[in-house]
């Protein structure tokens, strides 16, 4: 890539690994607790026999869950969204016009209402299916 030099130097990066696969490598190893709640229940093909990823790379994201079969991401925002609108605007709008369905749950929602979130997973599933 012809500006690689320039992005590895530049300061935003601040020494962090610009390979998204070794990034999602260790988000996975270091889960939030929400994600972990959340994780137990998508894991093994649980929910209506479909199959997520966990951390899974996506063009230049990160997505916290993914189901190729039903073109579903599901991401766990936490405390550092709440300033990160913007950006998590334009990453759905990408994602979406993709194909892509996103569901955004926070981690009060997962840690407090976990069949409410597993029910709207489910839903949107469900509607896939048909």
């Amino acid at each position: 890539m012809k500006y690689s030099g320039v992005i590895n130097e530049s300061k935003q990066n601040h020494g962090a690994d610009l390979n998204p696969k070794s990034k999602a490598r260790d988000l996975r190893k270091n889960p939030t607790y929400s994600e972990k709640i959340l994780w137990n229940h998508l894991r093994n093909r649980q929910i209506e026999g479909f199959y997520f990823r966990r951390q899974h790379p996506y063009a230049f994201y990160i997505l916290d869950f993914f189901c190729q079969k039903a073109d579903l991401a599901i991401e766990v925002d936490g405390e550092i969204h709440l300033v990160k609108t913007i950006y998590d605007k334009e990453r759905t709008e990408y994602l979406e016009s993709t194909g892509i369905k996103v569901l955004r749950f926070k981690n009060e929602d997962i840690d407090n209402k976990i069949e409410w979130v597993l029910s709207t997973i489910k839903s949107h599933l469900n509607k896939h299916n048909k």
